[in-house]
């Protein structure tokens, strides 16, 4: 095989990783979030009328993810409005998950239903988390 051959398989090995790795995350993310997020804001994150918060379309998602990343490891109580609509059901929190799988998740609702707020890295996470 030539050599530019093998070059050009090598390169283009290279560039499809970080498209593949991206790809892993999201489903890890996915994943995560219906064991941990759906049975509260449900598969599409459309949440429960005026009981839970929708995550679709949320402007608390997109205008405060440090807030949301803080809830996700350690729940959240007390009035919130989301889209206008006040809600005020109690989050359990999830001290189990890791700084890495709270990214995943971060990042998968973030991307998921149409939403299109960005991605959080693991340094941001662990700031917002004062770790």
């Amino acid at each position: 095989m030539p050599r530019y051959v093998v070059v050009f398989l090598i390169l283009a090995g290279m560039l499809a990783l970080p498209l593949a790795c991206g790809k892993t995350e999201h489903l890890q993310g996915k994943s995560l979030y219906l064991e941990h997020c759906a049975n509260c804001h449900f598969e599409e994150g459309q949440g429960l009328r005026q009981l839970m918060p929708p995550l679709a379309g949320a402007d608390y998602l997109r205008d405060r993810p440090a807030d949301v990343v803080r809830g996700i490891r350690h729940g959240m109580q007390g009035p919130m409005e989301v889209n206008g609509v006040l809600y005020n059901a109690e989050m359990p929190a999830n001290k189990e998950l890791s700084d890495f799988q709270i990214v995943n998740i971060m990042n998968y609702i973030n991307q998921a239903w149409g939403n299109d707020y960005g991605n959080v890295t693991v340094q941001e996470v662990r700031t917002w988390l004062g770790e």
